[in-house]
């Protein structure tokens, strides 16, 4: 008979999970499962509801990324509606997926982290979180707040709200940017550019610094895919779906979003409540694929950024074909945070960012609205049928995490079977397992929402049932 590690909950991750390693007679890892132990409700509280309030009901799904699901959300409604939208409501659109980038990207890096990466796996729980890296590094700790601080007051400027905010519609949005952000916002882009320059020069010492990690956190090959624009680079807002296998070959070279369900499909597991997305084409599981920043730039062939090439460059000749080991996700982040701080600056200098000319006004025209984006951890779908009236009779949502779920299960195993002894449990064994899941930096809260706190227990239990050891986190 076997035994079974459970890690519960996950931490430094938005929302609750848990890992369950699965032991066998020899006291070896044979087996790992990472369950999401909530439910996600939005598909069903969408339904008999109008299309045009999606948008703003959907921000609410995220406090950390509600910007990519007002813009799906409302580009499935721009589809429902058979508009061309106002090229001033795009603007606004890319400039706040930017602003999101950049402040998510600046939580997953410097605040949940950062804490392993400058403090060290091992070191102690009760120092180990934005607190001890403040104690360590107070201006590396000011420098993320101060990031994640421009991309929200971006977000804040042009809808009025950091969080949940009302802006988003069917059609466009609801209305101009404020002049006097430009000015606030370009005077901050030197300190910020300087802050990445700080920033990247750590990740790399970083990446160079803990190779077993780079080794042991899901380092394998898989398909990666990603939106890309017409010049190879990523296309946060509107570009067609390229996956790479592995090696960096080219799979699927342009599909067409709005066609996602011709090449993907979900699949449910008993022990969780978060599906797991595959390419058709391959089957299940087979057709496990990665999104995110590190797939985006697998998928990519440049940044389309001066500065943000040259770090892509540098990124890219860390693997073969494609970079496979999932740790990099960290120092992609900060590679995409440069970009959207170089896109924005190129946003505010067009002056039909500041036009009133926001929105397009219909009727109902079409049954079927899809609408995607990049989220800052991948690729994202809202996909809504409508009745004649204009309510809600079907609704799907592909969460970015959801998509990674394949590669997060076989990052966990991979990890315990590195790190994990299963005789002798240390803390820095079990951090080192959470950590290779925050690589992703998944989003539960995307799938479900979550009250209170609980604390992080590991017990190691014997073929009869006894607790063997435990080690618990308050």
């Amino acid at each position: 008979m076997s035994t079974r590690i459970t890690i519960q909950p996950v931490t430094r991750i938005e929302g609750h999970a848990k890992v369950t390693l699965h032991v066998d007679e020899d006291g070896a890892i044979n087996g790992a499962q990472f369950h999401v132990i909530e439910f996600r409700g939005f598909e069903k509280i969408a339904l008999g509801r109008p299309f045009t309030e999606m948008p703003g009901l959907m921000a609410r799904i995220c406090g950390i990324c509600p910007i990519s699901h007002i813009i799906a959300s409302s580009k499935a409604g721009d589809m429902l509606l058979g508009v061309r939208t106002p090229r001033a409501a795009v603007l606004q659109r890319r400039l706040l997926t930017d602003a999101q980038i950049l402040q998510s990207h600046a939580l997953s890096f410097f605040h949940l982290s950062s804490p392993d990466l400058l403090l060290g796996f091992d070191a102690p729980p009760s120092k180990r979180n934005l607190f001890g890296v403040a104690e360590t590094d107070v201006e590396f700790a000011r420098a993320g707040i101060r990031l994640r601080q421009l991309g929200q007051r971006i977000i804040e400027g042009v809808t009025g709200k950091r969080v949940h905010p009302n802006w988003g519609i069917p059609g466009g949005v609801l209305g101009a940017v404020p002049g006097e952000l430009r000015d606030e916002v370009l005077a901050r882009l030197p300190e910020s550019y300087a802050a990445m320059d700080d920033a990247l020069g750590r990740a790399k010492r970083w990446a160079d610094q803990y190779a077993p990690e780079i080794e042991g956190m899901g380092n394998f090959p898989s398909l990666h895919a990603g939106l890309v624009g017409a010049d190879g680079a990523p296309d946060y807002y509107d570009g067609k779906l390229r996956l790479v296998d592995g090696d960096g070959n080219v799979v699927a070279p342009g599909l067409d979003p709005r066609r996602y369900f011709e090449y993907l499909e979900e699949r449910a597991e008993p022990w969780s409540y978060m599906k797991f997305p595959f390419y058709k084409p391959l089957g299940y599981p087979n057709g496990m694929y990665r999104v995110g920043p590190l797939s985006r730039l697998n998928v990519a062939t440049c940044m389309g950024t001066e500065r943000a090439d040259r770090e892509f460059v540098e990124l890219r000749q860390r693997g073969g074909g494609a970079v496979n080991a999932s740790f990099h996700y960290h120092l992609a982040r900060l590679v995409e945070m440069v970009g959207a701080l170089e896109r924005m600056e190129r946003l505010f200098a067009d002056p039909e960012l500041l036009s009133a000319d926001v929105r397009s006004r219909a009727m109902l025209n079409e049954e079927e609205g899809i609408g995607s984006c990049e989220a800052p951890r991948g690729v994202l779908f809202h996909h809504y049928k409508v009745d004649g009236n204009g309510l809600v009779t079907s609704a799907n949502l592909l969460i970015a995490t959801a998509q990674n779920n394949l590669a997060i299960n076989r990052t966990v195993e991979q990890a315990a079977r590195r790190f994990v002894k299963p005789d002798a449990l240390q803390e820095g064994m079990l951090n080192r397992v959470e950590a290779a899941i925050r690589c992703y930096d998944p989003c539960l809260s995307c799938s479900t929402h979550a009250l209170g706190q609980m604390p992080l227990v590991l017990e190691l239990v014997g073929p009869d049932g006894t607790v063997r050891d435990r080690l618990q986190r308050e």
